[in-house]
């Protein structure tokens, strides 16, 4: 599935070029401990998937423009930031095989580096000159908190149900992919109707981005950088458990169910309840829906004529689905 998105990359190599650049000259500061730690971490950026998704946007839209350009490095600086914040919270020592910001520096250090991909990215908003752009990123970065709040305020209370971790997901992960679509439709003063229609496809490949990122957690995995039962460790219950947990008629459902809500379960019952997760069909049911959130989408782009835009917005969709990491 890398080739699938090294394919994509390639086609919209100058225009990511162009975006690194961008980035690059937005983060660059009079001063030299910032400089440095902003170039070591964009040596090591990810696949860059929400810039992409921008970029075929306006392309779905009619073109990538100057516009478009500085809307996806403000969503990528944005989602960045909101990564090396998370990195503070979690205590996380790697991410993507290199040492945190945190771990290198101090978690003052970091959480300062954050916020200035924060103005960074406001930089950039405001540089579209586009009060539509700069709106649907301040919802982004709304949605994005208080998807977060919500899912620490319900991990306390070790009660979750499908509905509530789709409302969850779709707030703090889907709304960066939703707005992706905006910013591609407002570059290029698409109609609002069908920037709506587009921003439900991003709707869909986010909450399905969210859904495959917490299969991993049910995988010991190095290359992730992930340990098993992470997601459990900080009580986070997510599809696969919630689904093996709604299995009632399973005799040993009780007793799971007594273990996700214990305040501090230890290793050796995390692991209780990633087994269980797997053998009641917990990862199989996952998949399911992420095949139905791909026909969902599908069913999004299929009104219009085939073309190199809509294949890679589909491709994507298999992409996001066939990941390793």
């Amino acid at each position: 599935m890398a080739i699938i998105l090294e394919h994509i990359q390639e086609q919209l190599r100058t225009e990511l070029d162009e975006l690194d650049r961008i980035m690059s000259s937005t983060l660059t500061s009079d001063s030299e401990l910032t400089n440095g730690i902003v170039t070591n971490y964009l040596k090591s950026k990810g696949k860059m998937l929400r810039p992409i998704v921008t970029l075929l946007s306006a392309k779905f839209f009619g073109g990538i423009n100057d516009k478009a350009l500085q809307g996806a490095a403000a969503i990528e600086m944005l989602h960045n930031a909101s990564l090396i914040h998370d990195d503070v919270i979690d205590q996380a020592r790697e991410r993507r095989g290199i040492p945190t910001i945190n771990s290198v520096w101090s978690n003052h250090v970091a959480v300062l580096v954050g916020d200035f991909f924060v103005t960074g990215a406001l930089r950039c908003g405001v540089a579209t000159g586009d009060g539509r752009i700069l709106s649907a990123l301040a919802d982004m970065g709304r949605d994005l908190s208080l998807g977060e709040i919500d899912q620490v305020d319900i991990a306390r209370n070790h009660n979750i149900d499908e509905e509530t971790y789709m409302n969850i997901i779709r707030a703090k992960t889907a709304s960066l992919f939703e707005c992706c679509a905006q910013v591609g439709g407002y570059a290029n003063d698409a109609p609002q109707t069908a920037i709506d229609e587009l921003r439900r496809y991003a709707r869909l490949l986010g909450i399905c981005f969210q859904i495959k990122d917490d299969t991993f957690d049910y995988y010991n995995d190095p290359i992730i950088g992930k340990p098993t039962g992470n997601d459990l460790r900080e009580g986070k219950v997510t599809l696969p458990l919630i689904y093996a947990l709604s299995r009632t008629e399973l005799p040993e459902h009780d007793e799971m169910l007594a273990l996700v809500s214990k305040e501090e379960p230890s290793s050796d019952e995390i692991d209780r309840l990633i087994e269980f997760a797997k053998h009641a069909g917990g990862i199989e049911y996952a998949y399911e829906t992420m095949s139905r959130l791909r026909d969902e989408a599908n069913d999004v782009l299929s009104p219009y004529s085939p073309d190199e835009t809509v294949d890679l917005l589909r491709e994507i969709f298999d992409y996001v689905i066939d990941r390793k990491l």
